[in-house]
């Protein structure tokens, strides 16, 4: 779909149904429960309140903190928080996730567990990632690696990774 030629109204209904964005500062609600991050965009398609909540737990529950759905943002460690903001990106069921440095405010440990999350998501629900990093580690569990200089592919790898 060329998007260029798309209203701002267009862009945001296309950025609700088909897109699921992660981000480095996870972004959620702080006193928020994990849940209700969830259903906030559902909020926004008009879903009613108990599919909502059905939809919220599966997507909890896909990330491993179905039992952390009443914690507020503050209450999760750094990694359960990312966990929740990849729920709330997967929890409208997108085309496409958008990632940016999802594992740049977490530990080693915490990483590598983001990452293969992420990997299961690609591989058992066939969710197509566009994941944005700057760490070797990160990038090695693409199938596909694109490093920009100054705006231009500079360097293509493709592996069988993920």
């Amino acid at each position: 779909m060329d998007v260029k030629t798309l209203s701002r109204d267009q862009r945001a209904l296309l950025r609700r149904h088909y897109l699921g964005f992660v981000f480095q500062g996870f972004n959620l609600l702080s006193r928020t429960t994990a849940l209700e991050n969830l259903e906030l965009p559902l909020i926004y398609r008009r879903i009613a309140k108990a599919e909502r909540r059905d939809m919220a737990m599966t997507a909890l529950h896909a990330v491993g903190l179905e039992n952390r759905e009443h914690h507020t943002a503050a209450e999760l460690s750094g990694g359960q928080q990312q966990r929740v903001a990849i729920a709330r990106a997967m929890v409208t069921n997108p085309s496409l996730l958008l990632a940016d440095e999802p594992t740049g405010n977490l530990d080693t440990a915490r990483s590598q567990e983001i990452m293969e999350l992420l990997a299961r998501l690609n591989e058992d629900k066939g969710l197509t990632i566009v994941l944005v990093t700057h760490e070797d580690d990160m990038a090695a569990f693409a199938r596909r690696t694109l490093v920009f200089r100054d705006g231009n592919i500079v360097h293509e790898t493709r592996s069988q990774a993920a």
